[in-house]
């Protein structure tokens, strides 16, 4: 999972850029970067860690101009290394162009395959330089031609930002897997605003833009110095991730109409109604379980607490790239809050299960503060399938609900009980938020069913170089 954020028409688009990716951080603490222009040429910066320690002053100072777009990264597609931080930059026949990319594309292996045996020479092993090389094979006259032709080939999920010496261009797949919303900003002293794009509205607030519209599935959208221009290069059947509002947006955000924290109460009510237990207090693990647990209790007429209380220095141990890691970050990312839970039946709320070792921890640290019953409580349904499209989550075989029972799982991570919502419960709870559009979800790691092609055997690439 990454995140994308892009302006044009601010003398500080750099700066506004390192805001926005800071408001996005959560969609990626790996690495960062921002790639700016002046009009004459791109300038770039980029590197692991987290976006207030890639961008220092003079790193900022570094990237004059009125146009930026900025992408902060959790490996999916290639490992985690410099050399597959983005924005990617490069210099090809028509002038410079740098692209952020938030997804994964499902055939990028085979299509690497084919460049390769064409004489392209990759610099890493993110799918997204695929989509550079076709650019830059593209015999179409025009950039929004050469992205669209590069496109074409492709299959998956893609969210990206081009931005050339020219001009700012966004593009949404044809199934809107991923997040892409236009904002505008005002300029002091001008007339016309500056247009933004990011993978979410949370940073619009920060910066002071106003929420335009979603980019559409299927639609590309250029952005220059002559306004705004737009145009549909595909469509499909509308597949967008639910899980983006179980676990992954920021719960201020709003995705396709929808309050991400008032359908994460929604989720928790409809588990609430679901599966009900006797209890005397409901609580969270934090943060991304909070409204479902707030949503729970009111369903459930129960007292809301916080149980647990979450080190807010501590990244995001889901999609922690090492198991070593991962074991060290729930150490020292939770702790209990004891009076709240000693010789009390406690239900504790999480958005989901996926090796089963995080929760099994905090149930034992909730045992060992005096609870006298924990009972698990996910507001979705148990995660079965990888995600092909964008979400890091691993391989079917270390996925605990594709091969044990709610049973076996609860009897491993030590639970009174352990219940999901359903799939149909989740559905229905997400799609019966705020406006009345409809809208097409994904669901596929719950229920195994993938709206594009995938090949689950190809193994990934493994970066050849040792040292850049």
């Amino acid at each position: 999972m990454c995140g994308v954020f892009g302006i044009w028409g601010h003398p500080e688009a750099a700066r506004l850029s390192y805001l926005g990716l800071h408001a996005l951080q959560h969609r990626g603490q790996e690495s960062a970067g921002i790639v700016s222009t002046d009009g004459r040429q791109l300038f770039i910066h980029k590197d692991m860690g987290l976006v207030p320690d890639v961008f220092p002053q003079r790193a900022l100072e570094s990237l004059p101009g009125h146009g930026a777009i900025g992408h902060v990264r959790y490996s999916t597609a290639g490992g985690s290394h410099v050399r597959n931080a983005q924005p990617f930059a490069v210099d090809y026949s028509g002038g410079s162009i740098a692209v952020a990319h938030n997804g994964t594309l499902t055939n990028a292996r085979d299509l690497r395959e084919r460049l390769e045996a064409e004489g392209s020479i990759f610099s890493s092993n993110s799918d997204t330089e695929v989509v550079v090389h076709l650019f830059a094979c593209s015999d179409r006259p025009s950039v929004e031609d050469r992205i669209t032709d590069a496109l074409e080939r492709t299959r998956g999920a893609w969210s990206l930002l081009f931005l050339t010496e020219r001009g700012m261009i966004a593009v949404r797949d044809p199934h809107g897997f991923r997040p892409l919303v236009l904002a505008r900003l005002p300029v002091p002293g001008r007339d016309e605003p500056a247009w933004v794009v990011a993978s979410e509205d949370a940073p619009l607030n920060l910066i002071g833009a106003r929420f335009e519209r979603e980019i559409l599935p299927g639609e590309l959208l250029t952005i220059d110095d002559g306004g705004l221009s737009s145009r549909s290069i595909s469509s499909a059947p509308r597949s967008f991730c639910v899980f983006e509002y179980v676990y992954f947006a920021r719960p201020d955000s709003t995705l396709e109409g929808r309050s991400v924290y008032q359908t994460r109460q929604a989720l928790g009510r409809a588990l609430a109604t679901e599966h009900p237990v006797d209890c005397d207090v409901v609580i969270p693990v934090p943060d991304s379980g909070v409204p479902a647990a707030m949503g729970y209790a009111d369903q459930a007429e129960r007292p809301f607490e916080y149980g647990i209380i979450r080190n807010h220095y501590v990244g995001r141990t889901f999609i922690e790239p090492q198991q070593t890691i991962r074991h060290f970050g729930v150490k020292l990312k939770f702790n209990t809050v004891a009076p709240v839970l000693e010789g009390k039946r406690v239900v504790v709320v999480d958005d989901s299960i996926v090796r089963g070792t995080t929760v099994k921890k905090i149930v034992t640290m909730l045992r060992a503060a005096g609870a006298a019953h924990v009972h698990v409580r996910i507001s979705s349904p148990p995660t079965a399938w990888p995600c092909y499209y964008g979400i890091d989550t691993p391989s079917r075989r270390d996925l605990i609900a594709a091969s044990q029972s709610v049973e076996q799982t609860r009897d491993f991570i030590g639970a009174s009980s352990l219940e999901y919502l359903s799939l149909e419960g989740m559905m229905k709870a997400v799609r019966a938020q705020a406006d009345s559009r409809p809208l097409g979800l994904c669901g596929a790691c719950f229920s195994g069913d993938y709206p594009v092609s995938v090949d689950e055997t190809v193994p990934p690439r493994l970066l050849r170089l040792v040292r850049v």
